[in-house]
């Protein structure tokens, strides 16, 4: 196997950790407003990712820095043509990162609230924003002859891509239901569960049409055993969540999630950004860094993700027990009340 459609892989791979981890991370803020009876329910959504949610986003920093690197033509052309898209879900990341950091600082009920929107914006906008990118990815964008992108943002608003931002959003919405009634007990969990099963036979409907859609119109004969795999792990999610096996259903929904990615790249290869105009196209080869930086990247990716991967993996271990509203602690911080 040649280096650039190694690290084509890697980079999938990447996408692959970073969608299954935050993709519950992002289900788990949609649902503030749905569980989150009370405050201390909310506290409770926000606690069972609490101790995972900013490792989860280093899947990000690491794909967008392999990209960079292993694809500097694709990483050029990208995150100039989907400048807006991918401004829009920073912000909204960024957002999110302030609102978990300091919605505990000030003990106000209006502090709060407006930090559980900031942090439903951030958790609605990215999860739809990405299934717009990909679906665009895989559909092709208007390309010139230097690689440039020479299209508008109403042609990256197209009826394929907004379909793929739904796909991903109700694909999250449902991780994250299935992820908090396997992480939470009491009342929280029930409502979670009965939630889920609505939520993933909805997703199979909208994620199916996407499915069938990339499958007849831009992929190749072998990706449609990703789109069994995927069918099959969200009707397994249905089925699981009504029978209370939380457990199977997280691992059901998460080959889902993997089984969409394989599809978004197998769709894509050989290249990394279709064009309209197939000519026009950036390929694994015409797209790749020189082949010794390649050979420094892997070297360093063979010594260093183990210890990433053992490292993440010891987190989910030590935090892995089911936490209830009763375990949340009454407020401690600051009040605007001057005394």
């Amino acid at each position: 196997m040649d280096l650039p459609l190694l690290w084509f892989l890697l980079i999938a791979v990447l996408w692959t950790g970073y969608l299954v981890l935050e993709g519950f991370d992002f289900g788990v803020g949609m649902l503030l407003p749905v569980l989150g009876r009370n405050d201390k329910d909310r506290r409770t959504l926000i606690n069972t990712i609490g101790p995972v949610w900013d490792g989860n986003e280093v899947w990000l920093l690491t794909a967008g820095g392999a990209t960079f690197a292993a694809f500097p033509h694709w990483y050029a052309t990208m995150f100039s043509g989907f400048y807006i898209p991918l401004l829009l879900i920073l912000l909204a990341l960024i957002v999110r990162v302030v609102a978990f950091e300091w919605r505990g600082k000030i003990n106000d009920d209006g502090w709060r609230a407006w930090a559980d929107r900031a942090i439903i914006f951030g958790s609605v906008t990215p999860a739809f924003l990405w299934g717009v990118a990909f679906a665009n990815l895989v559909r092709g964008v208007h390309l010139d002859a230097d690689h440039q992108y020479v299209g508008t943002l109403l042609d990256l608003l197209n009826p394929y891509a907004l379909l793929g931002g739904a796909t991903t959003l109700m694909i999250f919405l449902t991780h994250g239901t299935v992820f908090v009634a396997l992480k939470t007990d009491g009342p929280i969990r029930h409502q979670a569960g009965k939630l889920a099963t609505r939520l993933a036979a909805l997703t199979v409907v909208v994620a199916g049409s996407w499915a069938v859609w990339t499958q007849i119109a831009y992929s190749t004969t072998w990706t449609w055993v990703a789109t069994a795999i995927a069918a099959a792990g969200l009707v397994s999610t249905v089925a699981a969540t009504r029978r209370g096996r939380e457990g199977y259903a997280f691992t059901a929904s998460a080959v889902a999630i993997v089984a969409a990615v394989v599809l978004i790249f197998g769709s894509m290869f050989p290249d990394v950004m279709p064009a309209v105009d197939p000519a026009n196209s950036l390929t694994i080869e015409n797209a790749s860094s020189s082949a010794y930086t390649l050979r420094i990247m892997t070297w360093v990716a063979v010594i260093l993700t183990p210890f990433v991967l053992l490292y993440q993996g010891w987190t989910y271990w030590v935090f892995r027990k089911r936490i209830t509203s009763a375990q949340i602690p009454d407020h401690t911080g600051l009040t605007f009340t001057r005394r």
